[in-house]
């Protein structure tokens, strides 16, 4: 652990020498106190960002979790429809649905609020992703979970709840991950529609003081801080889902092999 952190901090560190020479070699007044002149401003977009993020990824997650249900239903209506969903909103670029939410939408439901309206293009967009993770992990299960369970007497839907869906959920658990990380970094498409994130605070505070680098350096970092925790997490998830199943494999092969 500490060797990998070592590395990773070397790299870093040549990373970051290498960007200041060949910054160096430019023909730019540096003026870092406006990153400070300026920090309400960054403060701010970093609060609407992590909040326009949590509200998008608690809401496609539940969008998410219904369209993979409804991937796997018996009910041709249901499966259909959830299809559909996830052909659209993963066949048409983030950009182009934000403006047809905000520009279209929007106007129709009379919601004149860019945070609600980026919020939920953002859950849309991600839930059409989270759905097919749902639906590919419910359909990585073994057909003979499905066969036993029934022939205990459930039903297709007692069988999915009880017996499927708990195993696929920690399958699905490291992409879906992986997907918020994603969502927070697409959030930053929401300064198309004036909404005061990360991104919209970094283009202000260049268009007020033409110091570009000093206004997207700093938007870099804001967003590092946010992705890397997730990016971590998911990294740890993944070892560990690996690693139960490798210590599950030994011990489930051992009574087959005393049985015979």
């Amino acid at each position: 652990m500490l060797h990998r952190i070592l590395v990773r901090s070397v790299l870093l560190a040549l990373a970051v020498l290498a960007l200041a020479g060949a910054m160096s070699t430019l023909d730019y007044n540096w003026n870092w106190h406006v990153v400070w002149q300026y920090r309400e401003l960054f403060l701010t977009g970093f609060v609407n960002t992590v909040l326009v993020s949590c509200g998008a990824i608690a809401l496609g997650l539940c969008i998410g979790m219904a369209g993979g249900l409804a991937r796997v239903s018996q009910n041709i209506w249901l499966r259909e429809a959830a299809t559909l969903y996830v052909w659209c909103f993963r066949g048409t670029p983030l950009l182009t649905q934000i403006y047809i939410f905000y520009f279209c939408f929007a106007v129709v439901v009379r919601v004149d609020n860019p945070f609600l309206t980026g919020m939920a293009v953002l859950a849309f967009f991600s839930g059409a992703y989270i759905t097919e993770m749902v639906r590919a992990g419910i359909e990585s299960i073994p057909e003979g979970q499905w066969e036993a369970a029934r022939s205990t007497g459930l039903t297709h839907a007692q069988t999915l709840r009880h017996v499927v869906f708990p195993q696929a959920v920690r399958r699905i658990i490291p992409p879906v991950t992986g997907q918020f990380v994603s969502l927070i970094k697409d959030s930053s498409l929401l300064s198309v529609i004036a909404v005061r994130e990360l991104t919209k605070g970094a283009e202000i505070v260049n268009a007020a003081t033409y110091k570009t680098f000093e206004a997207y350096l700093p938007l870099a970092l804001f967003y590092l801080a946010l992705t890397y925790p997730l990016s971590a997490l998911t990294y740890r998830l993944e070892k560990r889902i690996n690693y139960q199943s490798v210590a599950r494999g030994p011990s489930a092969a051992k009574p087959q092999g005393a049985a015979q």
